[in-house]
């Protein structure tokens, strides 16, 4: 019997690469088409999960290049972006931290943050995600740290590959340091792309603890206890042992002692790089340089090959110049404008403006991916403001209500990454985040609304 998700996953390739061929209307470039099509065909194949994400990805380099729908350098961008070589300097140290035992010592000492229920476990997993991001300004960073720990504090309850609970685990935390964070400033991408671009076309700086009050609230600490909830409701499970009655761990061994070294420094050099301007992405390929280098490393150049999952890269690769596609394309831009054609904004209805611009940014998120929003949405700021006779700081504001909903797992690269070093399956991780979405929508936005107004956002 044929599945559902492959039906979808053909009906998607299919109509997307008619698109590629369909001739463009008057005043529309083909290339738009082009874009859009490719991206249909790829968003299909990795959101119902019909083949590997990895084989999904070169099929996108394939098709893009056969097509001609954007330059080798557009479409293999992926390769050339920083995030890329970030993740997978973290790929060669998390395999180190799980080898070592060091991940399994960490795990030990974190204990009491988790309790022994379930419930206990997935809050921790979220609390420790959100934690971080008040330290470390990298959601990439935070997830190549964390999922580790988070990989042997599972093995220590009994949840194996596969197991509901370690799924649990992984999604609390990467969703709660992926997307709360959206709510702290210098905490995630978009924000800080927002923030440059709006001094830079508007003059607006938005202040910390402002912009913490505004959103943190709802959209940070109510949606990490709704990202709770749903986690425990959706993939149910018990622990199957308890870490505290392991045998006590043996002292730090000679491996354990030098990787816990080169991760200190990594870690102090990515908290510092305000001082010193180099890229979390070198800091962390010469980290893993260090972990197989002679002499001072704890693996081997075999073993990195053997225990490092080297196919996420390319699938990483390929969401990465997914976005550079659409965005060289036009998909996003057209997108952005054809908002304004369609929504009749009037003065007045602000909480129609709100929602408008909320869901907006959150739809069109799904075309460009989280990092890609601030640069097609905050320039067309000034012109939903005079529409809708509100401030450029409201309408900029809004947007965060749609960047920080995240509908498909494949438009968060952090959260893609996650999902590769924690073994969860896209689909498993689609149940989340739909449910999320839906939380969002129904509950957290019109809550946030009311915020809003009882902090006279609107006047």
């Amino acid at each position: 019997m044929v599945r559902l998700s492959s039906l979808v996953a053909v009906g998607a390739v299919a109509g997307g690469l008619v698109l590629t061929q369909w001739p463009a209307p008057a005043g529309l470039d083909a290339r738009v088409l082009g874009g859009a099509g490719i991206a249909i065909a790829a968003i299909g194949l990795w959101a119902t999960g019909a083949i590997a994400e990895w084989i999904a990805a070169l099929a996108l380099f394939t098709g893009a290049m056969l097509l001609k729908i954007a330059p080798a350098s557009v479409v293999f961008s992926g390769f050339q972006a920083a995030a890329l070589w970030l993740v997978v300097g973290g790929l060669v140290v998390g395999a180190a931290v799980g080898k070592t035992g060091l991940g399994a010592r960490i795990a030990r000492t974190l204990l009491p943050l988790f309790g022994r229920s379930y419930l206990g476990i997935v809050a921790g997993s979220a609390a420790i995600g959100l934690a971080l991001a008040f330290l470390l300004p990298s959601s990439l960073g935070r997830i190549v740290i964390l999922m580790p720990i988070l990989i042997a504090l599972a093995d220590g309850f009994g949840f194996g590959p596969g197991s509901n609970g370690r799924a649990g685990m992984v999604l609390a935390c990467g969703l709660g340091t992926f997307l709360v964070p959206f709510t702290i400033l210098p905490a995630a991408v978009p924000p800080m792309v927002m923030a440059g671009l709006a001094e830079k076309l508007y003059g607006y700086v938005p202040l910390y603890a402002e912009y913490l009050l505004l959103h943190f609230p709802i959209l940070g600490f109510l949606k990490i206890v709704a990202l709770i909830a749903i986690v425990v409701w959706l993939l149910p499970d018990t622990p199957r042992a308890d870490p505290a009655e392991a045998e006590q761990p043996k002292p730090m061994s000679g491996e354990e002692r030098r990787l816990a070294g080169i991760v200190a420094i990594s870690l102090a050099l990515w908290v510092t790089d305000f001082l010193h301007h180099i890229s979390p992405a070198w800091i962390s390929l010469a980290a893993a340089i260090a972990v197989v280098a002679p002499g001072i490393g704890v693996m081997s150049a075999q073993e990195a090959q053997s225990r490092v999952n080297w196919a996420s890269a390319i699938y990483i690769a390929g969401v990465l110049s997914l976005g550079t596609i659409i965005a060289d394309t036009g998909v996003g831009d057209l997108l952005g404008r054809a908002f304004l054609g369609i929504v009749a904004l009037e003065p007045g209805e602000d909480a129609r403006t709100f929602g408008a611009v909320a869901g907006a940014t959150a739809l069109l998120s799904m075309a460009t991916t989280q990092p890609g929003i601030p640069t097609v949405m905050v320039p067309l700021a000034g012109d939903i403001a005079r529409a809708a006779g509100l401030s450029v700081p409201a309408i900029l504001m809004m947007q965060v209500i749609g960047y920080s909903t995240l509908i498909l797992p494949y438009q968060g690269p952090p959260i893609v990454v996650a999902l590769q070093l924690g073994g969860v399956s896209v689909a498993v991780a689609t149940r989340i985040t739909l449910a999320l979405t839906a939380a969002t929508v129904l509950v957290l936005a019109p809550l946030d609304y009311l915020w809003w107004l009882a902090l006279g956002t609107f006047r």
